[in-house]
């Protein structure tokens, strides 16, 4: 494979931004076999975005011969309260979305922080330290906007500690590239900004596009800040499972949640159903298939988003025919994670 070719598996959507794409270059000139880190914290069920999309994103960039690591975060997990910060039901999840996403990756590398943290030791807070020593409290705080927390009254002294640690775990497992969802940013840049006065290798960042939730944008409770013209508040959640396609959901679940989703006629900003379409299924499928009565103009295939962005924005493509359509195409892709842990939901309960 040859470096274009490279560049184009990891630059293509859902990636949103490199940084840089010079550095990438390099990498790949200069490092036969690239390491890469994504750290999730483990919060709830896996939806469309959390693994689906994010695995996607993870399998482009090891077909570029990259060798991938998918960090558990449970210690980070219990830091920012999740779960109810109950360990049993961190280390059970844990477990849970390490088959998840080597079901849906095969060939990752999975890496428990706190196994991680028992191996490293003396060396994990030697370095959290000098880290530390480069960061003022006043760039901690505007950080922690990683954490979804905005109110510093509402904080306790272990989440201060949260964005030196993930920039250590970055540096623990060694990784020429860093990925996340665009709201990881901060914490990407933070690491490239202290690694070099310490003589640390500078990871390059990649950041993939976050996934709307089902509902429509304005219905958010909170401001949210914005990525271009989208909603960066508004991505699908874990924790609004009405709001978001679970892969366990069955095929019915499925089909009402999609019909029920924002998607008014010839609106393509903010458009859910839209993103879906072209963020996952166009991501997998070369072609997608809509079907329309014969008095409509009969089926349409589409192997492109720009023409049916098009078509949709001038209404010559009806969000129900839309709506069906994706539902058919999401069954596909969810189907085998929905099998593979078909009769062991009772063991995911939170």
């Amino acid at each position: 494979m040859d470096l274009e070719e490279r560049l184009s598996l990891v630059t293509r959507e859902p990636t949103e931004e490199v940084i840089t794409k010079d550095e990438l270059s390099n990498l790949f000139l200069n490092v036969p076999v690239p390491k890469h880190y994504i750290g999730i914290e483990i919060s709830g069920l896996l939806h469309l975005g959390s693994l689906i999309l994010t695995g996607f994103k993870i399998n482009d960039i090891m077909r570029a011969g990259v060798d991938c690591t998918l960090f558990l975060a449970d210690w980070h997990t219990y830091i920012n309260n999740k779960l109810g910060g109950d360990w049993s039901k961190i280390n059970r999840l844990s477990q849970y979305y390490a088959e998840a996403f080597k079901l849906v990756c095969p060939g990752l590398n999975v890496v428990l922080g706190s196994k991680m943290y028992r191996e490293r030791g003396y060396e994990y807070w030697n370095d959290l330290i000098l880290f530390g020593k480069h960061l003022t409290l006043a760039r901690t705080m505007r950080s922690l906007t990683i954490m979804g927390r905005t109110k510093k009254d509402s904080l306790d002294f272990s989440q201060l500690l949260y964005p030196s640690m993930q920039s250590i775990d970055i540096r623990s497992l060694g990784s020429d590239i860093v990925h996340a969802g665009m709201d990881q940013r901060k914490i990407h840049m933070l690491a490239r900004e202290i690694f070099p006065k310490l003589g640390w290798k500078m990871p390059v960042a990649v950041h993939h596009h976050l996934l709307p939730g089902l509902a429509e944008p304005t219905q958010l409770e909170k401001p949210a800040p914005r990525i271009g013209n989208r909603k960066l508040g508004s991505k699908m959640s874990k924790s609004n499972p009405r709001g978001s396609i679970v892969v366990h959901d069955d095929i019915e679940t499925i089909n009402r949640k999609i019909g029920m989703a924002y998607c008014p006629a010839g609106v393509s900003i903010n458009n859910p159903v839209l993103e879906i379409v072209r963020y996952v299924i166009l991501h997998e499928f070369s072609e997608f298939e809509v079907e329309r009565a014969s008095k409509y103009g009969g089926t349409i295939s589409y192997n492109n988003y720009t023409k049916l962005e098009n078509d949709f924005e001038n209404r010559h493509l009806h969000p129900a025919d839309l709506k069906r359509a994706v539902s058919i195409y999401l069954n596909k892709i969810v189907d085998p994670v929905r099998k593979h842990f078909s009769g062991r939901e009772p063991e995911l309960e939170i």
